[in-house]
């Protein structure tokens, strides 16, 4: 692997943690100091207790290198357990992985221009960013480097050390927000406004208090327009602002969207400008375009003459007319418009996880077209800047290690949080879930299904996104014939896009053994009885709303007596009786 001369600051954040790691290992530091240390680190704790550890990779609006999917490969092999997992925020995690061993992984990492610093913990959260950003026909602005720039301010900044909670930043390129900036603290969306002179100037549109988790909040527009020079110094003050008024009593209500929810918008604004306006005198005062915008540009990618630019965003229509494995791959995986003469296709991770041997051939894949690489929100890659006459290369390569599936907005594409395998939280098996739909409409004939998406948690905290999915479900306890046994709360109709969010409304509770039987029949249902054109959420209201199609479902909510069917009182991936385990919540640490 080619290897980078390591940050002389993320060599001091490493050797710290060295340090700290010794101490707590014999018994010289406190348990809940190490514990907010090592989150702070990116390190987070599994249910399995000891020492096992989720090391969470940051990957800032997706972007990665072939020396860094190398270098996964070799962390998954080392120290994991031969595989690892992308996130819904563009992170890649790898599991099961010993707190001795760590520091080796950070250096590793660092080697290749990568950390595991602040992507857990009250921190700024990785960075995210639009996957098709500087190759979308669509965008204002290439927010590429805008993204970079927000995480290099970021990262380390004093300010962001000892946050009330967790706060998260989103970058989209256009209206479309196919880096889903709707439902973040600030989601920052490119945007163009018309000068009295009749010139048209690109900037941002910002948002802020949006999120998910129990009390789902939409994201709500700071100001109409913001110009590009001002942008760091936006966030910067929105962050300011969380800082002051976030609550430090109770983790539960610390997020933006409750410090909005306290003092109202409109008191919001005026402190998020109030500290903007006098941001000029502080020292971290980031007005003006960075450096990483001067140097990489942000120039949009435009549209080709004569193409007809593939649709984007929730609800992207999508069909397949052909038995031939390359042209349904195409149909489905290929995204064409760019005025650059480029075209991107994506590389379908099945529940996001990749293996060692994946993680290698993608990277000879890049190194072979010499392509530009991002993971997805949607625990995806795409591959962009190829040519036409590269599409049946990388098709053929992506076969040899089951990666060619036409995934992308297809009902196949089932995105799920990583569940009761692995986190303190969850009480079902979310990717067990994931993985019994995917099998069922594989077997109905439904996988190819265009324009639907499915998003699955394992608790209400939404680590799935499951309020913002088609077809959502968010695991619970149920008690049924006197013993405990997995559920599902299925939501229907939830949407993110052009600058809108919608949450999904409850439809009906299942056993987790009847979610895929309730999913199959909604896609059947979908797919048979839409218009042209139509999404699924126009097909919900046509059909009488979400409680008319949730009627039709109602007898699948029915648990049998334990002695006739076992089974629906034993999780999915489990053995043996179902039980709703959950440990300390790191997330609200």
């Amino acid at each position: 692997m080619l290897q980078r001369e390591i940050d002389p600051e993320q060599a001091a954040d490493i050797a710290k943690f060295e340090v700290m790691l010794d101490r707590y290992l014999t018994g010289d530091l406190d348990e809940d100091v190490f514990r907010v240390f090592r989150l702070n680190n990116g390190i987070y704790g599994q249910r399995q207790g000891g020492h096992n550890q989720m090391v969470r990779v940051k990957v800032p609006y997706g972007a990665m290198t072939p020396e860094q999917l190398d270098t996964m490969a070799h962390i998954a092999d080392t120290y994991s357990r031969g595989w690892g997992h992308i996130t819904t925020r563009q992170n890649i995690q790898f599991h099961f992985v010993p707190l001795e061993r760590v520091p080796e992984v950070m250096r590793d990492l660092a080697a290749v221009g990568l950390t595991t610093r602040e992507a857990c913990g009250d921190t700024v959260r990785n960075v995210q960013g639009c996957l098709l950003a500087g190759a979308c026909p669509f965008e204002v602005l290439d927010i590429s480097a805008w993204a970079e720039a927000a995480f290099q301010h970021f990262l380390h900044n004093p300010l962001a050390q000892r946050l009330p909670r967790k706060f998260k930043i989103n970058f989209s390129g256009c209206a479309t927000d196919c880096g889903q900036a709707m439902f973040n603290d600030v989601g920052v969306i490119a945007a163009a406004r018309t000068l009295e002179d009749g010139t048209v100037e690109a900037g941002f549109r910002v948002f802020v208090a949006g999120g998910l988790g129990a009390n789902p909040y939409p994201a709500l527009a700071l100001e109409d327009f913001t110009p590009r020079e001002e942008l760091l110094a936006t966030l910067e003050a929105v962050l300011r602002v969380f800082d002051h008024n976030g609550n430090r009593d109770n983790k539960l209500r610390a997020r933006m969207k409750w410090v909005v929810a306290n003092l109202g918008i409109e008191e919001v604004q005026r402190q998020v400008f109030k500290e903007r306006k006098f941001l000029l005198a502080s020292s971290t005062w980031p007005g003006g375009i960075p450096e990483a915008v001067q140097k990489g540009g942000d120039a949009p990618a435009g549209v080709a003459v004569g193409v007809t630019p593939t649709p984007m965003g929730q609800g992207t229509p999508v069909t397949i007319g052909s038995a031939d494995p390359q042209a349904r791959w195409d149909a489905a995986n290929v995204v064409r418009g760019a005025a650059k003469g480029t075209v991107s296709a994506y590389a379908w991770a099945k529940l996001g996880d990749i293996t060692s041997d994946q993680f290698r051939a993608l990277a000879s894949i890049q190194r072979e077209l010499g392509a530009e690489v991002r993971v997805t929100n949607r625990q995806n890659l795409v591959y962009r800047g190829l040519t036409e006459a590269q599409l049946p290369t990388l098709f053929s390569r992506l076969s040899v290690i089951g990666m060619e599936q036409p995934g992308a907005e297809l009902a196949r594409d089932v995105v799920a949080c990583p569940g009761a395998d692995t986190c303190n939280l969850a009480v079902t098996q979310s990717r067990g879930l994931a993985d019994a739909i995917g099998q069922r409409l594989e077997e109905e004939g439904l996988a190819d299904v265009g324009g639907v998406r499915t998003n699955i948690s394992g608790c209400t905290n939404s680590c799935g996104q499951h309020h913002v999915a088609d077809i959502g479900f968010s695991g619970a306890e149920r008690r049924a014939h006197g013993q405990s046994a997995p559920g599902y709360t299925m939501l229907l109709g939830g949407y993110v896009g052009e600058t809108q969010v919608h949450f999904g409304e409850r439809a009906l509770r299942l056993p987790a053994k009847n979610a895929p039987e309730a999913a199959v029949r909604v896609v059947r249902r979908f797919a048979g009885e839409r218009e042209a054109g139509e999404t699924f959420r126009g097909w919900i209201e046509r059909s009488g709303g979400v409680k008319a199609i949730a009627a039709d479902l109602k007898e699948l909510d029915v648990f049998p007596e334990p002695s006739e069917a076992p089974e629906f009182y034993v999780d999915y991936s489990e053995t043996g009786p179902y039980v709703a385990e959950t440990g300390e919540s790191e997330c609200a640490t």
